[in-house]
């Protein structure tokens, strides 16, 4: 299996009010927020454009569960259906069936916390057209 995980894909939090978190970190810090939350552009070290989305969730969103965390961490990676297949030889839980979108595959496990870790195989290039 080559690499595991190759970056952060995204950071997303529950929030009482997620049009007010945008608001202020536009305001204070400077993002540029949108319906999702902000997307920040980066470049890969072979010159490939990348991206990370930042996204504020309200307090009772379901797409965090089972994990009871206030967080969850998406991480990306470079052959999701191979890596779910040796993190199940691994034990680690699985959540779920791969979900594919014109924008990649997402997947989700439990780390040993039980947080809820989605997995992000990207198709950068979607957002850039």
């Amino acid at each position: 299996m080559k690499k595991r995980v190759t970056g952060i894909g995204g950071l997303f939090f529950k929030t009482k009010d997620p049009k007010a978190s945008k608001d202020w970190y536009k305001k204070h810090l400077g993002f540029n927020t949108d319906d999702y939350g902000s997307t920040f552009w980066w470049k890969d070290k072979e010159g490939n454009d990348c991206s990370t989305q930042w996204s504020p969730f309200k307090e009772d969103t379901k797409h965090f569960e089972p994990s009871k965390k206030e967080f969850m961490f998406n991480y990306r990676v470079e052959n999701l259906q191979e890596l779910i297949k040796v993190l199940k030889e691994e034990g680690v839980t699985v959540l779920g069936e791969i979900e594919e979108y014109s924008y990649g595959k997402f997947g989700w496990i439990l780390d040993n916390d039980g947080n809820k870790i989605e997995l992000w195989e990207p198709i950068d290039k979607t957002f850039l057209e």
